[in-house]
């Protein structure tokens, strides 16, 4: 009773567009599920996501789930992931975009999830990660192994997503590190993150993680910026 009385006065909205949500509608609304743009990625193993990396990093498999654009359904799910505390976006589109990849798991045998991490500072002031509940809901739709201990950030930086590439490259290289065990050798890392723009963040953390013995990497985030 007391929930319906909540949803008169203070309807739920969908995070991506805004419209009020109906019956059975959780957080995003069935036009935007509809309608949110859907990269394909895992349907091309050369694609715009992979090819970031291409001669920079060696990672296995590199994809994201939904294309960024300027105030598009992507850029909308994201900062309310972010800034507006609704985790559970995170583990809508994990596990959303976990059914895709399972189609390629067969051919690429992922071992351990893991989150690009926040400076504690900074995951302090925020309360929470937001690529956590997106990793843990592909780990969980996989059957993989979540872990947020191995790579750390060491510094503690502003926001990244208005800088360019060159401003995010500076200091980066240095902002991560790994602790790890004989149990972590020759592992598939996961890395996962919320949106791929420049890449240099997900690189650094790549070549922290090849520090371990045998060590291999793909990468997968929830949106890619156009």
């Amino acid at each position: 009773m007391w929930k319906h009385l909540l949803n008169l006065f203070f309807p739920k909205v969908c995070s991506g567009c805004h419209a009020f949500l109906i019956a059975n509608e959780t957080v995003i609304c069935t036009k935007c599920r509809h309608e949110v743009p859907l990269t394909q990625h895992h349907l091309h193993s050369k694609n715009e996501a992979f090819q970031k990396f291409y001669g920079k990093i060696d990672v296995i498999h590199a994809s994201a789930f939904l294309s960024f654009h300027k105030n598009g359904i992507a850029q909308e799910l994201i900062h309310h992931l972010k800034y507006k505390k609704q985790e559970e976006i995170g583990s809508i589109l994990g596990n959303w975009y976990a059914e895709d990849l399972k189609e390629i798991k067969p051919e690429i045998p992922f071992d351990i999830v893991i989150p690009v991490p926040l400076h504690p500072k900074k995951q302090r002031e925020r309360g929470y990660n937001q690529t956590t509940t997106f990793g843990k809901a592909v780990a969980a739709n996989l059957s993989l192994q979540f872990n947020e201990q191995i790579l750390l950030r060491k510094t503690y930086s502003k926001t990244q997503s208005k800088k360019n590439r060159l401003g995010r490259a500076e200091g980066i290289e240095k902002a991560f590190d790994v602790v790890f065990t004989d149990q972590d050798h020759n592992k598939h890392f996961v890395l996962v993150d919320d949106v791929l723009t420049t890449g240099a963040t997900l690189e650094a953390c790549s070549r922290a993680l090849l520090k371990i013995p045998g060590a291999k990497i793909s990468i997968i985030c929830m949106a890619m910026a156009n």
